[in-house]
């Protein structure tokens, strides 16, 4: 990180948490933030569910949620970029305030409840992208919705033709009842209606399922079953957790969803169950607590192919990315793998 922007993660750092992230997304839009271009090379290179990331470190839903800065976050450094959650209407979320820092703990804790321009907006805003790299969608519904499971499909439905990827989330702690799609028979039901709406684009793509870190080994057993029995193409592991062990911030009880470096063990066991579980027959993207190169590999011998980043950037800042990839591929060097798919899952067993 450069004298200039620690100088400005500190000011930003003195604002409400929610106008600092807008003011970030500023940032983006004229140029004031690091743009090292696409960082890759033939060790970082690797494919996800048939899509070909430059590198696997990816940027995490909920940083841009209206697709307003794809331009200036595709010069970052990221393999792939991932916006929303967008919902088939606009909707303002939760009451403010939402977000909080737990600075001691290197964390955040947040309950938007899929705060959002709504699903038209955002597809016309996918739409002027250019050269933007992989730029996938997280899938959301309506907090107010009598038929949430259907949401999911809409919104696939209106902007399908304008991403690279989808994620259906329905592991948010933040919109009532949402978490309930986790069932067994909700969530194959669900799935269903998206990759039956999937079959009517112009394009195949690939849907992954974004799961929390809360669940137990039996509901782990039914995620695995129900993503080989509805052919998905990956599972990302995990969301935000309703756990506040070992908190020391001043803000810790606050209420929803709990990210950055206290999510890392936790969202890991459950990345390396669901690899026992799978045994490659489905791509895993990490997330959770990932702050440095170390914890990037951590992830990767613990059964994940590809990775998402936010609550480290809010302390890291931008130049994080760079520093997490041109890590990785060192570490991967270092242990003598010659590509990130090489080394999948290598150390799982440490965490089972």
């Amino acid at each position: 990180m450069n004298v200039l922007e620690n100088l400005g993660l500190k000011a930003l750092h003195k604002l409400d948490p929610e106008a600092a992230h807008g003011l970030s997304i500023k940032a983006l839009q004229l140029g004031l933030t690091p743009a090292p271009g696409p960082i890759t090379s033939p060790r970082l290179r690797t494919n996800l569910a048939g899509l070909d990331l430059p590198n696997p470190v990816g940027l995490a839903a909920g940083f841009d949620k209206n697709a307003q800065a794809l331009s200036p976050l595709s010069k970052a450094g990221f393999g792939f970029i991932e916006v929303g959650a967008a919902t088939p209407r606009p909707q303002p979320g939760n009451p403010k305030p939402r977000l909080f820092r737990l600075s001691e703990d290197r964390a955040a804790i947040n309950r938007f409840g899929f705060n959002n321009d709504g699903m038209e907006v955002i597809t016309a805003r996918l739409n002027k992208r250019s050269s933007c790299g992989i730029v996938g969608l997280n899938l959301g519904a309506n907090k107010d919705s009598t038929d949430k499971a259907r949401d999911f499909a809409t919104v696939l439905k209106q902007c399908g033709e304008s991403i690279d990827f989808a994620t259906v989330n329905v592991s948010s702690p933040n919109t009532e009842k949402l978490r309930d799609l986790q069932g067994k028979a909700a969530l194959s039901a669900l799935l269903k209606g998206v990759l039956e709406t999937r079959s009517d684009l112009s394009r195949s793509l690939p849907v992954f399922l974004k799961i929390a870190p809360d669940l137990n080994e039996a509901e782990l057993d039914d995620i695995a079953a129900v993503a080989l029995e509805t052919g998905i193409d990956g599972i990302i592991t995990t969301n935000t957790t309703l756990d506040r062990t070992g908190l020391s911030s001043a803000h810790r009880e606050e209420k929803g969803g709990l990210s950055g470096a206290p999510l890392f063990e936790k969202s890991t066991r459950v990345l390396a169950g669901l690899s026992q579980r799978l045994d490659g027959a489905l791509p895993l993207i990490g997330v959770g607590g990932i702050g440095s190169a170390d914890q990037a590999y951590t992830k990767i011998a613990a059964g994940a192919s590809a990775l998402q980043l936010y609550t480290a950037l809010v302390y890291g800042g931008l130049s994080l990315v760079q520093e997490i990839v041109t890590g990785l591929e060192q570490q991967l060097k270092r242990d003598g793998f010659e590509t990130v798919a090489a080394a999948v899952g290598h150390k799982r067993g440490e965490w089972l």
